[in-house]
Formats: C-alpha cells, structure tokens, sequence
C-alpha cells in the first residue's frame, strides 16, 4: 500500500470546512476523477464483473470486501461499513480534511479549485505556502548542519538511535549562535522567518534564531509539509524541549508528531500510540514499534483525538506512572470522551514508576513492549477506578458522591451503546435505576430517528415505496432530475417520502450523473447517513438503466393510484356532492381506471 501524494501545499487545518469550495467545482471534480484510478493510486484492485474489489485498506481481512462501483464513483466495505466518494476515500485514507482532499484531487486532473472566500483568507493561503517553502528550508539547512555537529551526533548515538531513523524522520541540529540561520538565509531580515517562528525579534528591532544548540525534530503534517520545530536540549538546561510558536500554518493544540511517519504502521497494525517525547516515538520506531506519536508538550486535546481517531479503532496513551503521568492520562481522558464512538476504543497504559516508552522499549525490545500494550487500561476501567478510588462506596454519602462527579463526564459521551454501557455501570455501582442516573444526570433513553416512519409493508420482506424510489434514484440519479413537479407534489403529500423529496431538489439543482455525486451533494444533510446505507445496498446489485426507469415508473404509478384511491374514497364518502363535486368525482373516477388498466369505476350518480 502506497503513502498518499504530498504534491501541493495544504491549508492550516483552521478553515478545513466544505463550504469554502463551491458545490458546483466539488460535483464538476468528481465528473473528472475517476474513483477507480483514485483508489488504485493507493490499494490494489482487482476487477470482478461489473465492480473492483480489494482487501479494505481500512480495517485487516484475509479476503477482499471492499468494492469499487465505476458505475456508481462509490467505494462500500462489506466487512467494516466503510463507505463514500473518491472525496472520502482521500479524507479517510489520508486522514486529511475535505478542503485538503479536493485540493488533492483537482491537482491530479489539473483542475484548480475555485476559493469563495476573503482576499484576507486568500492572502493567508498564499502566505502559507510561502511559510511552507521556508521551513523547508531551514530543516534542510539543520540536517546539514547534524553531519557537522560531532557532539550532537554523539548524543543521538548514545540514545541508540541509527543514521537510518535520524534521516527517516529529519532529524537536524541547530547551531549555537545568534544568527546562524544567516547561511540559509541571505536575507535574514525576512518578514517570512519571523512568520514562521525562525527568528524572535526584540523591541528595538534586533533578530536572532529561535532555536540554538538544540536536537531538532521538523513537525511534519499529514501531507508532508514541514509546519515547525521541535528542538531537545544537549545539556540539562530547561526548557528540555523547546517548540515553534504558532504560526498561520501551526498550531501546537492540532498537530501530532511523527503522524504522517506513522501512518502506514498504524493502519497494519490497526492502533495508535500516544506518548509523551518526540524521543520516545523515534526510539520506539527504532525498535520496530512504529505506530507511534506525540502531542507536542501540550494536554491532548479533542482536535488530537479525532485525527488519532480517523487513523486507527484503537489509541492507547501511554504516560508514566507517577503523579505528571496520571495528571495528563486524565486530561486526555476528557479530550477523549466526546469523540468515543462505538467500534472506537481508547486505553491508557502506565509503566512502572521511573520508565518512559523510550527506556521500556530499550530494556525489553519491541514484544516486551507490545506486551505490556496488551494490558493496557480500557478507558471505562480507567474512569471507574479514578472516580470511585477515594470514594466509600459502602455508605450513601459515597455512592452520591459517585454519581455527582460522573455526571460532567457521563454527559459529554456521545448517545450511543458506550454510553448506555457507562451508566450501566455506573448504576450498578451507586445502586440505582439506570434510569434514576440517567435523570440525574439529564438526559433519557435513545434518541427517535430523524426521518419519518415508512408506510407500513405490503408483506413481509419488501421494501416501503419511498426506500424502493431512493434505491433507484441512487441507481441512477437521471430519474431523480427527471422527476415532473406533478410527481414531486405527489411525493411531498406524504412525509414518509421527505427524503425522496430532498434527494430530487438536490439533482435538480447539482445536475448530478453518478450515485457518488449524488451522495457527495447530500455530504452534511439529515438524511446523507440514509442515503448512503441504501447506496451500500445497491451496490451489491446494480441495475440497467431502463430497467430502473420502467421500475421507477411502475413505483410512482403505483403510489399515484394510492392517492387518486384516496381521493376517490374521500369523494364518495362526502353525505352531500355539489356540482363541484361530482365534476371532481367524474375526472378522479377517470383517471382511476386508467391506473387500473381501464376497469369501470362506479360513479355516484347525478
């Protein structure tokens, strides 16, 4: 499996939002691109009938369940769900956002993507690509001074760390002077270098370099960019690492070190590991643990758990086991909480008291440490024994305690099965109704679906009408275009066919050719999470297109006689008929034996 391009420059990550880049490019895009090439770019298809199947890049399989439609520009995992357009295979394979993977993208076509934001945005794009070039530079300039530096050499050498893994991930040196910086930059004087968080300046204007006489570790984002620095002291002088400011393309609360090292090692091994120096992610991987980050000397954040969490199912964080170790395995326990979903798992691993990853992996080797990964901490074991360590769960007082400080962690759990599993728990250790914590804790059961009830089955089996008009319509998004306003206000009478309704306004307006398109179009809906699961149903099975055209249309023949029957009867049962009426009656009897294949409908009589 191949790493994702790095051609271009990214964005910052702060405006990574859909609604910068104008529908009508994303859906002119995705008739360019063809998925089949986008996906092969990275995971080898093989083509089977009408489809291409591979094993899932996203989860491990011995036999292939994941499928390509070129038909419909869709990908679906049969095995873990996964699912989406070429746009989602690039933001789920990449672990980028939706900006950086249509960007992406339209450069392999040689497209260029329109931006509807300020002149102001757009000038801090053009300055971040600008800041890119220039750290760069300066991470060349510090690798070529580490061939120089004896001691500095010397120093990684007694870490144990290889010329291999130093060139793996960048690894420079900064020269102890004032301006050495001057050698790769002439122009010392540069706004750029202050940008980018080289240089500091003082209040009577006078430069010099940030970082001096110091490892340094080049912060690389997800599409290979140098963003910024970490630098380690020689010595014992304090700070012992010292970071790049934020800049317009850093920002230290966002960034993971070492993640776009790790990512092929993550997905192989379907976790990530979260540690706390660069040096203990470099040692790792020197010892062949490469699935390995850092935050970067800051608290995880819930920005971090997502990124981590796009990567792999499972993250384990692994602190030391004294009181700092605890302090910040609980914050990244809060970071974590609201991200958790199901068949997402976060554990926490302590090592013993004096031993960090980077000594642990050097003491055992890399099965001493993945054995100890094994026992990492589930975070519902963690959260349990923290709240309930100092507490007497044998008297009352102790037990409402319990409830009291879960509840401002209990609530910021998403409403899924993890969260009816923690107050479970919870309820069973306080010795209450689940439902007495639930109230207390302010909220009840499962959420009711967002979309309306469908009309109750014909028998048992078959699918209501307006699933059956949203699988053809993902068929093929002609027939949704095609829909006459005669039809759609038949369809908008009903509200089980509201997202029938939906899906026809947006073909209408995007103009849509492919189910992938269609579902592109819809990304960010209410429903985009319906269509999408009727589209994985359809894939295994697609049809011709004038089949679906003569079952569309035997559908909506079927649901117009519905109506006019209705009508019919609502005529017929009226205790009086005016002339209005009766005029009514004749054109719906009319109509309802055409439905009916001609057969005479009673006519109540003048």
């Amino acid at each position: 499996m191949r790493s994702l391009s790095t051609r271009g420059s990214a964005g910052t990550g702060a405006d990574d939002t859909p609604h910068m880049i104008p529908q009508s490019f994303v859906q002119a895009l995705l008739n360019r691109v063809d998925i089949v090439d986008v996906v092969d770019r990275y995971v080898k298809l093989k083509r089977t009938g009408s489809n291409y199947v591979a094993c899932c890049p996203f989860h491990s399989e011995k036999s292939p369940s994941f499928t390509v439609s070129p038909t419909k520009q869709f990908y679906h995992c049969f095995g873990c769900g996964a699912h989406g357009t070429a746009i989602s295979f690039m933001m789920e394979y990449g672990g980028v956002g939706f900006v950086d993977a249509v960007k992406d993208l339209a450069q392999s076509v040689g497209m260029t993507v329109p931006d509807e934001r300020s002149e102001h945005s757009q000038r801090r794009t053009e300055q971040s690509e600008d800041l890119h070039a220039v750290l760069l530079a300066a991470a060349r300039y510090y690798r070529a001074c580490l061939k120089e530096a004896t001691h500095a050499v010397a120093y990684l050498k007694s870490r144990g760390l290889s010329g291999e893994i130093a060139k793996r991930f960048g690894i420079g040196y900064a020269p102890d002077g004032w301006q050495s910086l001057r050698t790769a930059f002439p122009d010392y004087g540069a706004q750029a270098l202050l940008a980018a968080g080289l240089v500091k300046q003082n209040e009577e204007g006078k430069r010099h370099d940030f970082f001096r006489d110091r490892i340094m570790f080049p912060i690389v984002d997800l599409r290979g960019n140098v963003i910024g620095f970490g630098g380690r002291v020689l010595g014992s002088s304090e700070p012992k690492y010292l970071n790049s400011p934020d800049t317009p393309v850093f920002e230290k609360g966002r960034e993971l070190y070492g993640l776009y090292q790790a990512r092929r090692a993550i997905r192989e091994a379907g976790r990530v590991l979260v540690v706390e120096g660069y040096m203990d992610v470099v040692a790792l991987a020197q010892y062949g643990v490469e699935y390995a980050v850092a935050t970067l000397g800051t608290a995880t954040t819930g920005l971090h758990v997502q990124k981590l969490l796009r990567q792999a199912d499972e993250v384990v964080f692994s602190f030391d086991g004294d009181a700092a170790g605890r302090r910040a395995a609980w914050r990244a326990l809060e970071g974590s909480l609201p991200e958790l979903t199901d068949g997402k798992q976060v554990r926490f691993l302590f090592l013993p008291q004096g031993q960090d990853p980077d000594s642990y992996v050097r003491g055992h080797g890399k099965a001493g440490f993945e054995a100890a990964l094994e026992q990492a901490l589930p975070l519902s074991r963690y959260l349990m024994d923290e709240l309930t360590a100092h507490l007497d769960l044998s008297s009352a007082e102790g037990r409402a305690a319990l409830v009291h400080a879960a509840k401002p962690l209990v609530t910021r759990l998403q409403n899924n099965a993890f969260r009816v599993q923690i107050v479970r728990e919870l309820a069973q250790r306080a010795r209450l109704e689940v439902g007495e914590v639930e109230a207390l804790c302010g909220f009840g059961t499962v959420e009711k679906k967002k979309w309306p009830s469908p009309t109750p089955l014909r028998r048992r089996g078959s699918p209501p009408l307006w699933k059956t008009l949203l699988r053809l319509m993902l068929d093929a998004p002609q027939l949704a275009r095609d829909v006459t306003s005669e039809q759609r206000r038949l369809l908008e009478a009903d509200p089980a066919y509201g997202p029938v309704v939906a899906l026809v306004d947006v073909a209408k307006t995007t103009g849509v050719s492919t189910a992938g398109a269609l579902l592109e179009a819809v990304r960010g809906s209410p429903f985009a999470e319906l269509y999408a699961e009727i589209a994985r149903d359809a894939l295994a099975s697609p049809a011709e297109f004038e089949g679906a055209r003569a079952d569309f249309d035997g559908v909506m023949a079927k649901l117009e006689l519905s109506s006019v029957e209705a009508q019919y009867r609502q005529l017929c049962g009226q205790p009086t008929v005016s002339v209005e009426d009766r005029e009514r009656l004749q054109v719906v009897s009319r109509r309802l034996a055409e439905l009916k294949g001609g057969v005479r409908v009673g006519v109540v009589p003048p």
